[in-house]
């Protein structure tokens, strides 16, 4: 685990509490847009708390909630080559839970002084893909971006509650998001007049952006981030 500095704990509506990894910006000073990272199966791991630093990098006041926190420790790492470790925790979460972890993390970056609270976004990767979905129909994001957002269909009636521009990315090679899924989405963003670009790289497999998996594809991560930094600069 990083160090516990770089962790807020935040008060759920539910009555729970959740932790999050935090990274800013060199400079604090003035007001700052702000960025929501939604892990993986895998937990807030290392690699998604280097992903978190790397938006800080560029600017953004990031957070990463843990939403396995009710059924996982603080800090909880899955195992990229054994998902059993993972599949008590992704059963157990709900749509709802998300959702008030969502409104949690984002009172908190309203609530910091240098947040711009126009410029809120967000980011996911795998479920959290599917969690930046939800994340854009429930908050008024200023954009969003899904990273193969897994089961992002079972929620595609949500579109029509889109508040920001959404930004999707899927992976040609990737067996577990069918094109039909794919189509179930776009169709739905599409026939709710909402704002969208929709990326599927051909060559590139689920979990493409994560360098700690084998389905790591360096030319695809490095072409979705410059993406996602030109979609974010814009919106």
């Amino acid at each position: 685990m990083d160090n516990e500095q770089d962790y807020v704990t935040l008060k759920v509506a539910d009555g729970t509490t959740l932790a999050a990894y935090t990274s800013f910006p060199e400079n604090r000073t003035g007001k700052l847009p702000a960025i929501i990272v939604l892990q993986e199966a895998y937990g807030v791991n290392q690699h998604i708390c280097t992903v978190t630093d790397l938006f800080a990098r560029e600017g953004y006041v990031a957070i990463s909630p843990e939403l396995f926190h009710r059924t996982a420790p603080k800090g909880f790492e899955g195992d990229y080559n054994d998902f059993s470790t993972v599949m008590p925790h992704t059963k157990a979460v709900t749509n709802e839970g998300i959702e008030a972890d969502l409104n949690a993390t984002y009172e908190w970056l309203c609530e910091q002084d240098n947040v711009d609270i126009n410029k809120i976004y967000a980011v996911g990767y795998c479920m959290g893909g599917r969690a930046s979905f939800l994340a854009n129909a429930l908050l008024p994001l200023k954009a969003a971006i899904s990273y193969y957002g897994g089961r992002l269909d079972t929620i595609a009636d949500k579109a029509a509650n889109l508040h920001g521009k959404h930004l999707f990315f899927w992976g040609g090679l990737d067996e577990h998001i069918k094109s039909e899924n794919i189509n179930t989405v776009i169709t739905a963003v599409e026939a709710a007049g909402k704002d969208f670009i929709s990326v599927k790289i051909s060559y590139a497999d689920h979990g493409f952006n994560c360098d700690a998996r084998q389905s790591y594809n360096e030319a695809a991560s490095k072409e979705a981030w410059a993406l996602s930094l030109s979609f974010l600069a814009n919106n």
